[in-house]
């Protein structure tokens, strides 16, 4: 009675058909991630072990650990949640659930989206220039913490703000209608069902806050490296001593042979 005729028989196998090619291409795309995470694995494991993890470099970071690099990377990543996060998941919430429709929103909307496509580099800069110097920060892990919050808030703001808008409009109507007010319909209805996208873009935030090295370069360790040299040349140029004189390849354009100098050949 219920006999497939042979447009769903076709209809069938196109599908099918559109399943296997779907999974192939899926395949397709995890295999180099795994043969990425198969071969750090082979070739890692053997290495890693607890005096690895948890000791510090030596020997001119030739030998050691690599505890300092974690835990400046835990470091960064906590700080720059605390500081981003609720940030921008408040003004997510403004945006979505209490800003009118005008221009001025609109605007806010168009600079948050070039925001998020701005370089790592310019915000480096930004970093030095606001935190380093006016702040008074300083080359330190709350400085870089601070530039990657805010490279990485437009990516909170956006994602929970699609969430949030991605909540049917009934449900606050529903609870309108029994008496609540805007802030306990969002708090009670709205963020609950809006709690995996927020979770989304926090995940998003946490893998380029942990993959970017441009602002740490400008604000974090390393140029607080580049800056202890630069002030121990200087010391030693106010007040060179006489090893550093004698070593100096400009004061010493001289070769000796049989007690006699010679001039450089430059001279």
């Amino acid at each position: 009675m219920f006999e497939a005729t042979s447009l769903n028989r076709k209809n069938l196998r196109n599908e099918r058909l559109v399943k296997a090619s779907l999974g192939l291409m899926t395949g397709l795309l995890i295999l180099p991630v795994v043969l990425i995470l198969g071969t750090l694995l082979y070739k890692g494991g053997p290495v890693i072990s607890f005096e690895f993890l948890f000791t510090s470099p030596t020997n001119g970071m030739t030998a050691g650990g690599i505890f300092p690099a974690l835990l400046g990377t835990v470091l960064l990543v906590l700080v720059a949640l605390l500081a981003s996060v609720p940030l921008g998941v408040a003004a997510a919430i403004y945006l979505s659930e209490y800003a009118p429709d005008n221009w001025f929103t609109r605007a806010i909307n168009l600079a948050i989206i070039n925001l998020a496509g701005v370089p790592s580099i310019v915000h480096a800069l930004f970093g030095v220039g606001a935190f380093v110097i006016f702040f008074k920060f300083g080359t330190s892990i709350l400085a870089a913490s601070l530039t990657l919050a805010i490279m990485t808030l437009p990516v909170v703001i956006v994602a929970t703000r699609e969430s949030l808008q991605a909540v049917p409009l009934a449900f606050r109507e529903a609870c309108w209608n029994m008496g609540a007010t805007r802030w306990q319909t969002i708090r009670r209805v709205v963020l609950p069902n809006a709690i995996t996208g927020i979770l989304t873009g926090v995940i998003l935030e946490v893998s380029r806050t942990s993959g970017e090295t441009a602002p740490i370069m400008f604000t974090g360790a390393p140029a607080a490296a580049f800056e202890g040299a630069a002030v121990a040349s200087a010391s030693t140029a106010a007040s060179p001593s006489a090893s550093t004189i004698s070593s100096s390849p400009l004061d010493t354009c001289e070769t000796r042979s049989r007690g006699r100098s010679w001039p450089a050949p430059w001279q």
